[in-house]
């Protein structure tokens, strides 16, 4: 991933250098026809010849070569320029003819320059100078060797997972005591109140002043929180979680946890200029779709989506749904009982479906007189053997997570013949704290099991920050799930990250942690279809690089072999 200061060491004289014979090969052509197909067979051929090389082996230098052909070949394809609406193939045909270009950035030339270093085998490797392999030791000598080394690369992994501080140690602690007595004496509350989750949701913060009072906020963060409830943008913190904030903002140590709730300024402009038609402008995943009847989403064939109730106490700026979201902790926002029994007769009419998810929302938030009637009609569906519930309570208001909770959950599980499992979102290490580990532990007490779906945003990308999380979630009972790219939605560009910058995480981070640590899947989520296994290669191509070296990918359906379904272009 080429970090965006790097990029002007990337021009189109440097590009002219490094592919000099590249660009030879095409200006020797008499049209742009046979310069693609010149250029296809010429990446081909040195993918052959790298495979029959007989000089000492380099591993790494071959797998590069095979990985830039693929890519070459995606790229040149005259489909992938109807595709992606751009020709890269048309870009190095003018490039070899001294055209001007003016529209290519230094993002698409550093693309190229590094495609060409891979398929021309001069990819630069650096081996870490403590690791010493000799070759020649056998058996136990060399088994120490290996173990030596292994101590050393772990004790590097160790010590980049140490910068993320997580919210169980004695100094976090400390900090988030003397916030939760500074919210509580600004809501008149007391400690009674605190533990108690239904006043946690009437307290959500929505009004800009009354957060400015509970928390030290940037003036960039004031204003576009102001902007947002100005145009009326779902917004709101609970006071627990407001408490996870430090007073000292500039540490950073808390960038992710403001990150998820304060929404930046070009999220703001973005919702409020489609204000009127989000649900045209904003369904990514084209639920509107995929779903049969109210409240149900079907992507899949033997798993449904069920949403109940259509708020949450807290908002996330990268919901999925922020576009039917309209505020926390809505009026109104539990679905009227003839439309979840209207849900509930659906599923029972589709017995293909074995596995339900209740989501929003969070339906968790709703009474527990409420939830207890959810859950007995759901049970009475005989086809359902498992019962997956979507909720971020145990890291925005975990209180709620209590005994009389787990235990009614606990009673849906019939073993063997149908199971229950609670599915949350936790993004950074500190937002684990003492209280999320008692909630963890209430529902595993009652035999529920608990996953992590992590979003890989922008603000938990750093080396080793995902694993440091996964492995203090596994420490608390929650097992790693899905690992997602955050979702192609232009009003959360500040949060995207580049599927390649996962795809590292992911080869070089999280291969490093012990099995149960790094049981995940990358996924990135295709409007319409679901889920697309990132690790995986043969799931998608790159199919064009764009003036500003964005990368276009062509996104194959999870159906294929088995439905005819078309593939989705997405820009990285």
């Amino acid at each position: 991933m080429t970090r965006r200061s790097d990029t002007a060491h990337f021009t189109r004289e440097r590009f002219c250098h490094e592919a000099a014979h590249l660009l030879a090969l095409i200006r020797h052509c008499p049209n742009i026809r046979s310069a693609r197909d010149r250029l296809y067979r010429h990446v081909s051929q040195l993918q052959f010849t790298s495979s029959l090389e007989t000089r000492p082996p380099h591993y790494e230098e071959r797998v590069v070569v095979r990985d830039c052909a693929r890519a070459w070949r995606g790229i040149l394809q005259k489909r992938s320029d109807q595709r992606a609406g751009f020709s890269v193939m048309a870009a190095l045909w003018d490039i070899a003819h001294g055209q001007p270009r003016p529209e290519l950035g230094p993002g698409f030339y550093a693309e190229l320059i590094h495609l060409v270093q891979g398929i021309e085998g001069r990819a630069r490797y650096t081996t870490p100078d403590d690791v010493e392999i000799d070759g020649r030791l056998t058996g136990r000598e060399a088994a120490r060797q290996r173990s030596r080394s292994l101590d050393r690369l772990w004790h590097k992994v160790t010590a980049a997972m140490g910068r993320y501080e997580d919210g169980l140690g004695a100094e976090a602690l400390a900090r988030r005591a003397e916030r939760r007595a500074h919210i509580m004496h600004a809501l008149d509350a007391n400690s009674r109140d605190w533990a108690d989750w239904r006043w946690q949701v009437r307290h959500v913060v929505k009004q800009p002043d009354l957060l400015a009072r509970l928390v030290a906020l940037r003036e960039d963060e004031i204003a576009s929180v102001r902007a947002a409830v100005e145009a009326r943008l779902p917004f709101g913190v609970t006071p627990y979680y407001l408490s996870l904030m430090d007073d000292d903002p500039e540490a950073g140590r808390d960038l992710t946890v403001r990150a998820q709730v304060l929404p930046p300024a070009d999220y703001v402009r973005e919702m409020s200029a489609r204000r009127g038609n989000r649900r045209q402008a904003f369904d990514f995943m084209l639920e509107h779709d995929t779903s049969p009847i109210d409240l149900i989403t079907r992507r899949y064939p033997a798993i449904a989506i069920l949403k109940p109730f259509n708020t949450c106490p807290q908002i996330c700026v990268y919901c999925q749904r922020n576009w039917e979201i309209h505020e926390a902790m809505s009026p109104g926002a539990l679905a009227p009982s003839r439309k979840l029994e209207a849900a509930c007769q659906w599923i029972e009419d589709h017995p293909a479906i074995r596995e339900l998810l209740i989501t929003g929302g969070d339906p968790l938030t709703l009474g527990d007189a409420r939830l207890q009637r959810l859950f007995d009609r759901v049970a009475r569906i005989d086809h359902l053997d498992l019962i997956r519930i979507g909720t971020r309570l145990p890291v925005t208001v975990p209180m709620r997570i209590t005994g009389r909770l787990a235990k009614m959950l606990g009673a849906l599980r019939e073993p063997g013949r149908r199971e229950v499992c609670v599915v949350t979102h936790v993004e950074h290490p500190y937002e684990v704290t003492p209280d999320f580990v008692t909630a963890i532990e209430r529902l595993r007490s009652h035999g529920i099991a608990v996953y992590n779906q992590h979003v890989y945003t922008f603000y938990v990308s750093r080396r080793f920050e995902a694993a440091a999380l996964r492995m203090l979630l596994r420490r608390c009972g929650v097992d790693p799930y899905y690992t997602f790219a955050p979702k192609g939605k232009h009003e959360t560009d500040a949060y995207r990250v580049p599927l390649a910058r996962l795809l590292q995480e992911q080869k070089e981070e999280a291969r490093l942690l012990p099995g149960l640590r790094r049981s995940d899947e990358a996924v990135y989520n295709v409007p319409g279809l679901g889920k697309n296994n990132l690790r995986a290669f043969q799931h998608r191509d790159l199919i064009s690089i764009l003036p500003d070296g964005a990368r276009v990918y062509e996104f194959h359906p999870w159906e294929k072999r088995v439905l005819r379904r078309a593939p989705y272009v997405g820009t990285d």
